[in-house]
């Protein structure tokens, strides 16, 4: 996650009614009977990339059990749908093993990596680029 994202109950009040509020944004919380254990988001991007548009987090505890594949999944094909995008991307950092897998397991295809050009907890880190184009969810998301 990047060092940006909300810290403080007062961030998060912040942030929550920011993707309430914003329609050019598409943010969901990841709900487990009745209670947020996590969230994702599609926010296409502006100017030469505004074809392209993804973020998730997940509260530890339910980490390995698919709960963020099925989340992509889900926002994948709600994303392509409200807005005029091409392609999703997401760039998680090269350690972060469990993310590369739901990214596959979703579709997505790695198509870059950017060596050591992330400073995260002390260390320099690859940063890799998966990516799902809309043209071929059709096959993959029945």
């Amino acid at each position: 996650m990047s060092d940006g994202f909300p810290n403080s109950v007062e961030k998060w009040k912040a942030f929550l009614e920011f993707a309430i509020n914003n329609n050019e944004i598409l943010y969901l919380a990841i709900d487990i009977n009745g209670e947020a254990v996590g969230s994702i988001g599609i926010s296409p991007k502006k100017d030469y990339m505004q074809k392209n548009a993804l973020g998730y987090w997940l509260s530890e505890k339910y980490w390995g059990k698919g709960i963020i594949t099925e989340a992509i999944k889900e926002i994948v094909k709600l994303a392509f749908n409200k807005f005029d995008i091409v392609r999703i991307y997401a760039t998680p950092f090269e350690k972060n093993y469990a993310s590369h897998r739901a990214l596959e397991k979703s579709g997505f295809k790695l198509e870059a990596r950017f060596s050591k050009i992330v400073f995260k907890n002390g260390e320099m880190l690859d940063e890799l680029v998966y990516a799902i184009r809309k043209e071929n969810i059709k096959d993959l998301y029945n």
